[in-house]
C-alpha cells in the first residue's frame, strides 16, 4: 500500500482539510479522493491529492 495526501484549500489560501489515506495505486487513489472530497463536499473548493512521489493526481483551483 502507498500512502497519499489529499490537501483542500479556501480561495485566500486557508488550509480546510489535510488527510493521509493509503491506496494500492494511483487509479484507485483518485477514486477514493474524489469520494472524500464528496462526502465533505469539498469537491468545489481548491484541492489537491498528491502521490508519495510528488504527483498530483487531482487537482482544482
Amino acid at each position: 500500500m502507498r500512502t497519499y495526501k489529499l490537501t483542500a484549500y479556501k480561495q485566500d489560501g486557508e488550509l480546510i482539510t489535510e488527510e493521509s489515506f493509503q491506496a494500492e495505486h494511483d487509479d484507485a487513489a483518485k477514486e477514493k479522493g474524489r469520494t472524500l472530497l464528496e462526502e465533505k463536499e469539498l469537491s468545489e473548493q481548491t484541492h489537491r491529492l498528491a502521490s508519495p512521489e510528488g504527483k498530483l493526481l487531482l487537482f482544482h483551483s
